[in-house]
């Protein structure tokens, strides 16, 4: 009886890494270690055009290669230009540089450029990964009274950094900003849709998103084409609706030797055909994307799993065997708070090998790049907090811009540290702005909003107050970051500032609103000012009226005797 007879529910099986490595520090090396540190990685945005440059510098004759997949292993095969798609430019001066236009998901894949004297496993070492991927609005589920965020994403982190994202709402531009996260918490609104681009790249906008339900446990989401209902076997062109779950968790089922895996949540209406992505020792398994796996290793692992397209969905890390296990989850992990503040950023963990094993915080460069992001322990702007109950907390005070990243709590085993393939916290540091719609030069009567703004949501139990040329305004203190003013008049005009009271009270730069008179207000102010000159001077009146006769005759003989010269 076959191994997939005895278990016909399971859609995957896993079967568990050989260690026929000496010793455990191998098999850290092994898996964790940069096997092929040449490699150099790009994603870029499909329908643009890349550049790919030689790994190194050729002498002569030399050629570029794309990896093929033959059954059960890879072969590199020459890749020949079109003139049109995939352009060659093999001169020295250029870096013998190969140019693909157009991109689409099939370019996806390892390029490699070497000369015919180089040996096959060379490109192995140095080849260029090229990633295609599109933009999406990827929705989020909050812990804030059944909201989410919206989030302008990629499949990939792109290689050129956004100059400014721009997002959309109801197809009509609505503003743009540095940060990929929309300004404010969503709640669910019949008829309405969002849309994300990036500037310079208009053209390439997000397909339309609307959300259409979210409660405590599930949050459906339409699109109106996109990867994302590729990833529910469906059409990239056609429109679709999916329900996810608001969080996972991984269930252990003991089935004799074996272990059963599950990927579970509280939402019974998420759809059957919903793919999900397990990782294994903290780094992805590729070959299933199914609810369920079987787990033969005798070996210690850590196991979570995400709702695939939603990895920020991600559960809790769990030990399948506690001989050698280490882990690590975040209670949040996603933050979004005020420049000039203070954070914290709390992990609880897990290791039951050597006491004083070394650990520290990292902030991670999703490019492959991994630094301390200047957060030194002589630093006096940081402080770390072990209570030696398995949780350790990083505070950061005085909050930079610059502080905005990913960051991720790791341990020194062996020598090294481990791997950052699991996402750990987003820290998003923004500061506060004033911006006024439709404009900052309005007319009296109209309705104008202001809006206290963020690079990211912040937590709905904020207060924001209100100050017009310094002075606060007597308005309730309340949750609500829009300032109304309808119909607006003259007394508003001035400049407008925002404060969310914090320990460091941050506060907004001024920005000044002009209101004009309507045409109407100027009839009734020159009006006023006839009469008030009346009073002063008697005998203006009947001055005004004669100048007033004198110009109007003066000005239709002058109107004649343009008739006549045409």
């Amino acid at each position: 009886m076959t191994t997939r007879a005895m278990f016909p529910e399971t859609g995957c099986i896993f079967m568990g890494f050989i260690l026929y490595m000496s010793g455990m520090k191998n098999w850290v090396y092994g898996q964790y270690g940069p096997m092929y540190p040449g490699v150099n990685s790009i994603c870029a945005l499909k329908g643009l055009s890349v550049d790919l440059p030689c790994s190194r510098k050729l002498t002569s004759n030399p050629k570029w290669y794309i990896r093929h997949s033959n059954n059960t292993d890879y072969v590199w095969k020459e890749l020949y230009a079109d003139g049109e798609n995939t352009v060659y430019n093999l001169t020295e001066e250029s870096n013998f540089t190969l140019r693909i236009n157009n991109l689409s998901e099939s370019d996806t894949k390892f390029y490699c450029c070497k000369e015919n004297t180089d040996a096959s496993y060379y490109c192995d070492s140095k080849r260029t990964e090229l990633y295609v991927t599109d933009l999406q609005v990827k929705v989020i589920p909050t812990t804030e009274n059944q909201t989410v965020t919206l989030m302008c994403s990629t499949s990939c982190a792109l290689t050129e950094t956004p100059a400014a994202y721009i997002w959309y709402k109801n197809r009509e531009f609505l503003y743009e900003d540095w940060s990929p996260w929309y300004q404010e918490l969503v709640h669910s609104e019949e008829g309405v849709t969002y849309s994300c681009a990036i500037k310079g790249y208009e053209d390439l906008r997000a397909p339309d998103v609307s959300v259409d339900s979210v409660s405590s446990t599930c949050f459906t989401v339409t699109y109106a084409k996109g990867r994302m209902c590729s990833y529910q076997q469906k059409s990239e062109d056609e429109s679709c609706s999916i329900t996810y779950p608001t969080e996972v968790y991984v269930i252990e089922t003991p089935i004799g030797t074996s272990l059963k895996l599950s990927c579970n949540s509280s939402c019974l209406m998420v759809d059957p055909q919903t793919a999900y992505r397990w990782h294994w020792n903290k780094k992805i398994f590729t070959d299933c994307e199914k609810q369920d796996m079987m787990s033969f290793c005798s070996q210690s692992e850590t196991v979570s799993c995400a709702v695939k397209g939603h990895e920020d969905l991600f559960s809790d890390e769990i030990c399948t065997d506690n001989t050698f296990c280490w882990m690590v989850n975040y209670p949040s992990r996603r933050i979004c708070t005020l420049e000039g503040s203070s954070v914290n950023i709390s992990s609880d963990y897990y290791f039951n090998g050597w006491r004083n094993t070394p650990k520290k915080w990292h902030k991670i460069k999703r490019h492959g790049e991994v630094t301390d992001g200047g957060l030194t322990e002589d630093d006096n702007r940081v402080e770390k907090y072990d209570n030696m109950k398995d949780e350790h907390t990083l505070t950061i005070h005085e909050l930079k811009k610059s502080d905005s990243g990913e960051y991720a709590f790791v341990f020194n085993i062996f020598e090294v540290w481990t791997p950052f393939h699991v996402p750990g916290v987003i820290l998003l540091v923004t500061g506060l702005k004033v911006t006024m719609a439709p404009s900052a030069e309005v007319t009296e009567g109209q309705r104008v909003t202001l809006t206290c703004s963020t690079s990211c949501p912040l937590t709905d139990n904020n207060i924001y107050i209100w100050y017009l040329n310094g002075r606060r305004l007597t308005l309730p203190e309340s949750p609500n970051k829009h300032l109304i003013l309808d119909p607006v008049g003259f007394q508003h005009a001035g400049n407008y500032s925002c404060v969310v009271p914090t320990p460091q009270n941050i506060s907004s730069s001024e920005e000044n609103l002009t209101v004009n008179a309507r045409e109407a207000s100027v009839r009734i102010m020159n009006a006023v000012r006839l009469t008030l000159l009346s009073f002063l001077l008697p005998g203006a009146p009947l001055i005004l009226c004669l100048w007033m006769r004198k110009k109007k005759s003066l000005t239709s003989t002058v109107a004649q005797t343009g008739q006549e010269m045409d």
